[in-house]
């Protein structure tokens, strides 16, 4: 029994990947949602094995443009406003452009991507059950697993109140995390080598996943919901998917503007649930916020401070300390992950990791990835959902999350390096 799974779990390794390395690698992300402290020992374990056995980091360019960006960061933080919280925020960036090169080589095949987006989307099962679980059942925890090592924060009736949050610290985090795994769920679905017979757990699992992302009330998840749909799908069903997803869309934007004449707008809002409509256009909250509380008060205030301090920023973690001081309401972060960069980090800093992301996805792009199979599609759907997320948000302040997402870039560069990464499978 043992060896068989050992077995199953060495299938699929690519190769040049370390035996040992491809199976702490492909439990790491199983165990990822559920542990980051279980799941980070994997990881860090494959990524030293991985490292072992790659040629010299400095020869890949895109590792001088990182090595660049960490100098930038560190010299900053000899000037950061926000103290020791500058030093202790260079972890939310500096081992993960280690990880960027380092787990390459575990996604270095169209099979390899595969199996790990199939283990994200198991993954994902406990967070959708513990959310449920949280919403109708009233669990709260928190629940204790292997002595401690595994801890499960559960907030009867979500957090906030109502909302979905499941194994994370808040609805809007856990609707990141099933957002990005809703891609890979969509493309087990459509997968034309399995009988739908051996489709069906992959079938309960995405109901599970767009019914955990509607009960989340993250208007970004709901967003990256309909993004990742076309992408996945395809070019080959563009001519009419496309279409009928307007036609779907058509009174949920109706329902939702503003300014729309009531004589479309009734109909619309009688066809969309009022949970929906007001939902999108803030219609519950609308009265009741503080300017200072808004995102685009946030981002006028950070632009004005990175007009202070353009170089190399006021450190990481400084806005949660300037931002009270001058709006008299606190923000842990400015609800966008380039203004938030800009900031902590100065422009070069920032200018550099945003064109390096947007070339990644571009590449893979420009190399046929959204016209490639279907798991291959929904990687790319995955990581232009995340980054679109931090448009308004910035989830990779969660590190389960922003290990997921270096995962998601490394598999784009990954599939750019190699023609043999893009092989059909």
């Amino acid at each position: 029994m043992r060896q068989e799974w050992l077995r199953r779990l060495d299938a699929t390794r690519p190769e040049g990947a370390s035996p040992l390395g491809w199976r702490c690698f492909q439990l790491g992300l199983l165990l990822l949602a559920s542990s980051a402290l279980l799941a980070g020992v994997l990881l860090l374990v494959a990524l030293i094995l991985a490292c072992r056995q790659r040629l010299p980091w400095w020869r890949d360019r895109v590792n001088q443009v990182l090595l660049l960006v960490s100098a930038l960061m560190v010299l900053g933080c000899f000037t950061a406003s926000s103290g020791w919280l500058a030093w202790v925020g260079l972890g939310n960036w500096l081992p993960f452009f280690w990880a960027f090169w380092g787990f390459q080589p575990y996604l270095a095949s169209a099979q390899a991507r595969r199996r790990v987006a199939l283990w994200l989307v198991a993954g994902t099962v406990p967070v959708i059950v513990t959310g449920l679980g949280q919403l109708f059942w009233g669990w709260s925890g928190p629940f204790q697993i292997l002595g401690g090592a595994i801890i499960w924060h559960l907030k009867a009736g979500g957090n906030p109140s109502g909302r979905l949050a499941g194994l994370f610290d808040y609805a809007n985090i856990a609707g990141a995390w099933l957002a990005l795994a809703w891609p890979f769920a969509l493309a087990a679905l459509l997968q034309r080598s399995q009988s739908w017979l051996k489709r069906l757990p992959a079938l309960l699992i995405t109901v599970g996943l767009v019914a955990a992302i509607a009960l989340t009330d993250s208007r970004n998840a709901w967003g990256a919901l309909i993004l990742a749909l076309p992408l996945v799908a395809g070019p080959a069903r563009w001519i009419w998917f496309l279409p009928l997803l307007l036609l779907l869309l058509i009174p949920v934007g109706l329902a939702s503007l503003p300014g729309v004449p009531m004589v479309l707008q009734a109909p619309a809002r009688a066809m969309v649930p009022e949970a929906v409509w007001a939902r999108l256009n803030d219609f519950k909250f609308a009265g009741d916020r503080d300017l200072a509380s808004t995102r685009l008060s946030q981002w006028g205030v950070a632009v004005g401070l990175i007009a202070e301090r353009p170089w190399l920023g006021w450190g990481a973690a400084a806005f949660s300390v300037i931002y009270p001081l001058r709006t008299g309401l606190w923000h842990g972060h400015p609800h966008n992950v380039v203004i938030d960069l800009a900031l902590s980090h100065g422009l070069p800093a920032a200018a550099m990791v945003v064109a390096l992301v947007i070339w990644l996805l571009i590449q893979a792009a420009r190399l046929g990835i959204t016209a490639a199979p279907v798991f291959d599609r929904a990687w790319w759907a995955a990581a232009l959902v995340l980054v679109t997320l931090h448009s308004t948000d910035i989830p990779m302040y969660d590190s389960r999350i922003n290990i997921a997402g270096w995962v998601l870039l490394c598999g784009l560069r990954a599939y750019s390096l190699s023609p043999e990464s893009r092989r059909r499978v």
